[in-house]
Parts: C-alpha cells; sequence; structure tokens
C-alpha cells in the first residue's frame, strides 16, 4: 500500500466509528474498491503515484466518506435496540413489580449486569453494551452519593476518601468508551444523573423513612428508568449522529424535570441546579474528552 493509500486509511478510521467488526469489513471493501479503480487507471496510462491519487479523489475526502458510510451503517437492529434497553427496563421492573425489596432479585439482577457488562466486553464492545456499562458503574457512584448523609464531618471524610477511587473506575471506563466514541460515552453515563437524582429525593424525604420514600417514588422510578430504555432503543435505531444525542437530550432532560418537580420540597434550587449541571456534563462532556483523546493518541502515533 501507497503512503498516500495508507494516510487516506487511517484519516477513514478516525471519522468511521463503527463497530471494530463491522470497521474492519468496510475497510476493507474500501480498499478493495480503490485498487480496482486504481488497476484501472494505471491499465488507461496513469503512472501509480496519478493513479492513487486521482482514485482517492474520485472516492471523496475521509470524512464525507466516513459520514455516508455512518449513516448507512450506524443503525442497528431491533434486537441489538432491545439488548440496549434491557438494563433500563429491568430497573423500572424492579420498581415497578417492588422487587427492589427482595434481597434476591436485586443479586440477581446486579448479577446479571455484571455477566453481560463482561460478556460483552470481550466481544468487543459492541453498540448495546454501553448502557450495560453506565449500570455496571451506578452501584460505586451511588455508595458516594449516600456517603454524603453519613452524620457530621464523617460524610466529607468518608466522601474525601471515596472520591479517587470514584473517578478512577468512571475515568477508566469512559476512556475505553471514548476510544469506540464519544456519543457511546454520553450513552453510557445516561443513568447516572437520573439514579443520583432519585437517591437524593429518597434521602432528603422527611415525611416517611427511605424505605417509605421508595414505595412513594416507586412508580415514577420505574417510569424514568422505562423513557431511559426509550431512549437507548431510539438511539441504536436512529442513523445521523445529531439525532442520536438529540433523544438523550430531550429524555434526559424530560426526567430530570420530572424529579425536580417531585422533591423540590426537600432540597433547595442549588442541589438541583447542580444536579442539571451534572447531567448536562454528562452528557456533553465526552464530547470533550474525545477531542482530547483523539489529540493525544495523533501526538502519540
Amino acid at each position: 500500500m501507497s503512503p498516500l493509500e495508507s494516510e487516506y486509511f487511517e484519516s477513514l478510521k478516525k471519522y468511521l466509528r463503527l463497530d471494530p467488526v463491522l470497521e474492519s469489513t468496510v475497510i476493507k471493501e474500501i480498499r478493495a474498491h480503490l485498487e480496482d479503480r486504481s488497476r484501472e487507471l494505471r491499465e488507461s496510462g496513469l503512472s501509480a503515484e496519478e493513479a492513487t491519487t486521482v482514485a482517492t479523489k474520485i472516492l471523496g475526502p475521509p470524512q464525507t466518506v466516513a459520514r455516508q458510510i455512518y449513516e448507512v451503517y450506524s443503525q442497528g437492529t431491533w434486537r441489538q435496540s432491545l439488548c440496549a434497553a434491557l438494563p433500563h427496563l429491568l430497573v423500572a421492573l424492579l420498581f415497578a413489580l417492588h422487587f427492589w425489596e427482595n434481597i434476591f432479585w436485586l443479586a440477581t439482577v446486579v448479577i446479571l449486569v455484571g455477566s453481560v457488562t463482561i460478556y460483552g466486553w470481550y466481544k468487543g464492545r459492541p453498540d448495546w453494551l454501553f448502557p450495560w456499562l453506565g449500570y455496571s458503574l451506578t452501584p460505586i457512584i451511588a455508595i458516594g452519593a449516600l456517603l454524603v448523609y453519613l452524620p457530621g464531618a464523617w460524610s466529607w471524610f468518608a466522601f474525601i476518601a471515596y472520591a479517587p477511587l470514584l473517578l478512577l473506575v468512571i475515568i477508566s471506563v469512559t476512556k475505553a468508551a471514548l476510544k469506540r466514541d464519544w456519543i457511546f460515552a454520553s450513552l453510557m453515563l445516561l443513568p447516572l444523573p437520573i439514579t443520583i437524582g432519585w437517591i437524593m429525593a429518597v434521602a432528603k424525604g422527611t415525611d416517611l423513612s427511605w424505605q417509605g420514600q421508595l414505595q412513594k417514588y416507586a412508580t415514577l422510578i420505574a417510569s424514568s428508568f422505562s423513557v431511559l430504555a426509550i431512549a437507548a432503543i431510539a438511539f441504536i435505531r436512529m442513523k445521523q449522529r445529531w439525532a442520536k444525542l438529540g433523544v438523550l437530550t430531550l429524555l434526559e432532560t424530560a426526567v430530570l424535570v420530572i424529579i425536580i418537580l417531585n422533591a423540590k420540597d426537600y432540597t433547595g434550587p442549588i442541589t438541583w441546579l447542580l444536579l442539571a449541571l451534572l447531567g448536562v456534563s454528562l452528557l456533553f462532556g465526552p464530547a470533550l474528552l474525545g477531542q482530547a483523546f483523539t489529540r493525544s493518541r495523533q501526538k502519540t502515533v
């Protein structure tokens, strides 16, 4: 392969952002097409270098070609969509059927999430895996959120000790998602502000015990995670990147508004403003991290 072809395909891979297995197949098809076109041009009298230059120009700029290919191949199947929505639906069922009160069902869901996450991780990290990754982070973050409610100064000591571990886990998993595409990191982190919001609503309630608060909000919590399931399905089925991010933004905002409206009597506006900022950061922060990660990788290369 000539240096020009190598440069073209490296640039194409940077913009393509497909499933690794599918990306490899697509690259092979484009390379075969480019080689066929170059051979035809050489047979017409052009030199090898001229033929490669003309063939790549005919094929089009890597960024344009990548966008066109992405829109063709980025739409997942209904089966993949259901796999992506399943962890949200499992959590919704836990609260809709009050299974959260039964340690057996809680343990079953935790084990299932862990098992599916490990399976998907070693199967090339397909698109449907990322919501499962988000739920594998949820228990760790939930523990961190609950530390705030320890009595007195112990809450701050515990949180300060726990924060480095929390950040290390989140950054490590998010970095792995960024290698695939930053928009999948946004999908992965989708349930975290919702989970933290409901923890705050339950923990701050003063009229009932925490079990009573969970029972009070069970239907709304189940509905919230059902909305996230719809978001995951729409994300996998949509072709355009802007539409994928748009549906995540719209539906998560709707859920956060529901949480805030139903628990506004227990906490002040500053608390909910911070929660809203967290939601925005987790949705759009991966885009900035993705750019930084790409620049870092290019410097290394």
